[in-house]
């Protein structure tokens, strides 16, 4: 991967990293002055909202940005937020005065700002330009519940259980397919005195993987979409399996979850404390360059062999054309460079975590582990988001995560818990 020097995008960047909360922070933007003419009314000027402040991921998209400024006559003035606000502020920001084109995610998440009217219809981008240029899997993950698209996708990264290859060949230990394997490994691992599973949820959000895969490996991904969307019950006896699946792995998890941060986690993992992390792809951020090709992946295990491991959780991130866009054909124009095969290779040059959405991508550019997740996700019967993108936001954030976390330190009021849980998704969903 490369990291390409370049001067400052002098005025197509404004960076806004500071806290926005509040109602409307997000649409507070500051006016753009010093070059003599009123660039908000500028025809060929086309703003843009960009959750992502990394180095690499800003070099990203600054390369993806200088084709389609030298291809056209187009000037993207890009707007940078920090990703954790952005997300709290979001609803507020796409009912004032947004960006034009507006970074965001597929799932649920689209489909709640498309049914208030808050973005618009892309499906003549998916029927024209964009035609064939995506899976079927990521078309459901960009469509509205009225059947149009309204997300241009430009890459995903899939969950699995990361691990160190030079620690599993130093133990002798293989990859497992099946539950039964995981827990028998799980009990090699704690014999050697490792810690086999890392595990930090302090934030909250890390534990939803966990439910995830145990939900989609029992349940399959047509229960994970419909409880998801609150049409199936948190106090079944599905949910409850789940549960009780993941009180079997809890003593196999770094222990007191609740005080440690996932990055705490990755380290453990990075320094061969424990010998697995279920996490995304990201993960190989972490890693020393002299160490990059001692890391890999193997896919939750199979629970159940009617249901499989088909299903595959790979985040899809993307960007929407907001309800009133001031520049439409410019935003547009843009919408449709993104989702083009050079574009998303070359923001994906910078950033290792990204793999490009687009079926045209050309799996030799990248190594073997980024390879091999692209491949995954490609091969994938089903692709879901992560439970805080696939659910309404105040149903993940203000119920389930308190829910997981009490799940953690009394796994043993699974009945209590999941009928609370049931309860309050009633009170949200109506």
């Amino acid at each position: 991967m490369h990291h390409s020097d370049r001067d400052p995008p002098a005025l197509r960047r404004r960076t806004l990293l500071r806290a926005l909360a509040g109602a409307g922070a997000l649409g507070a933007l500051p006016a753009l002055g010093g070059c003599g003419t009123d660039l908000r009314n500028d025809p060929r000027r086309v703003t843009m909202a960009f959750n992502r402040v990394e180095d690499m991921e800003l070099a990203g998209m600054d390369d993806l940005l200088d084709v389609f400024h030298a291809a056209t006559d187009y000037t993207v003035e890009v707007d940078n937020f920090e990703p954790n606000s952005y997300q709290e502020s979001i609803n507020n920001y796409l009912q004032g005065t947004p960006d034009d084109v507006v970074a965001w995610f597929g799932g649920y998440r689209l489909r709640f700002f498309a049914e208030r009217g808050l973005i618009s219809d892309l499906s003549h981008l998916w029927d024209g330009p964009l035609a064939d240029s995506f899976s079927q899997a990521h078309k459901e993950l960009c469509t509205g519940g009225d059947g149009k698209q309204y997300l241009v996708p430009y890459y995903s990264y899939p969950w699995a259980f990361y691990y160190r290859p030079s620690l599993f060949a130093e133990n002798g230990y293989e990859p497992p397919a099946t539950r039964a394997e995981l827990l028998d490994l799980c009990e090699r691992m704690r014999g050697d005195g490792l810690e086999p599973i890392g595990y930090g949820n302090r934030e909250g959000w890390p534990a939803m993987g966990t439910f995830d895969h145990l939900n989609l490996r029992i349940n399959g991904p047509e229960f994970h979409t419909d409880l998801a969307n609150g049409d199936a019950a948190w106090d079944g006896p599905e949910v409850r399996e789940v549960f009780s699946a993941w009180a079997e792995l809890l003593p196999h998890h770094q222990p007191d979850p609740l005080g440690r941060s996932f990055d705490e986690a990755q380290a453990a993992l990075m320094r061969k404390e424990c010998g697995m992390l279920l996490a995304g792809l990201f993960v190989a951020q972490a890693l020393p360059e002299d160490e990059a090709d001692d890391l890999d992946f193997f896919v939750f295990p199979e629970y159940d062999p009617a249901v499989g491991t088909g299903a595959v959780e790979a985040p899809t991130d993307g960007f929407m054309l907001s309800a009133n866009p001031r520049n439409p054909e410019g935003a547009e124009a843009l919408l449709t460079h993104i989702g083009g095969l050079e574009a998303q290779e070359l923001y994906a040059d910078s950033d290792p975590q990204a793999l490009p959405a687009h079926v045209d991508t050309d799996t030799a550019r990248f190594n073997d582990l980024e390879r091999k997740a692209l491949e995954l996700i490609d091969g994938a019967e089903s692709v879901t988001q992560f439970l805080d993108r696939d659910t309404r936001p105040d149903f993940a954030a203000v119920v389930a995560i308190p829910a997981f976390q009490r799940f953690l330190r009394q796994p043993d009021d699974i009945r209590e818990i999941t009928s609370d849980l049931e309860r309050q998704k009633r009170s949200v969903f109506g």
